[in-house]
């Protein structure tokens, strides 16, 4: 009996601490993009819709697209100074974020 109790306990240890070291540090990540694409100065506009981050950058070479890549974005197509990502469901949460770097440059 105190066996069985023992061994789900330290499954249950294990397992917990799998999935924390999973986890990404979602403010990390986003920090790293926004540096990736040229930095916050370099973004024009944004605009995110489903898995899709679109942005307009006022120097395209600026952006790593290959850490962008590396990053987890699942493909990136450049048109003249705008950049489609496909990121998956972050696309939203680095839109807001985007946004709220600039809302605080402005200020």
């Amino acid at each position: 009996m105190w066996e069985t109790i023992i061994i789900v306990v330290v499954l249950a240890i294990i397992l917990l601490a799998v999935l924390k070291a999973g986890k990404k540090d979602v403010h990390l990540e986003l920090n790293k993009l926004v540096e990736y694409l040229g930095g916050k100065d370099n973004i024009i506009e944004t605009e995110s819709n489903l898995s899709r981050f679109k942005v307009t950058l006022k120097d395209v070479t600026k952006a790593n697209k290959e850490a962008i890549t590396k990053l987890g974005a699942k493909g990136i197509v450049e048109i003249d100074n705008e950049l489609k990502i496909i990121l998956g469901p972050e696309s939203k949460q680095l839109k807001k974020y985007i946004n709220g770097l600039q809302e605080k440059n402005n200020k």
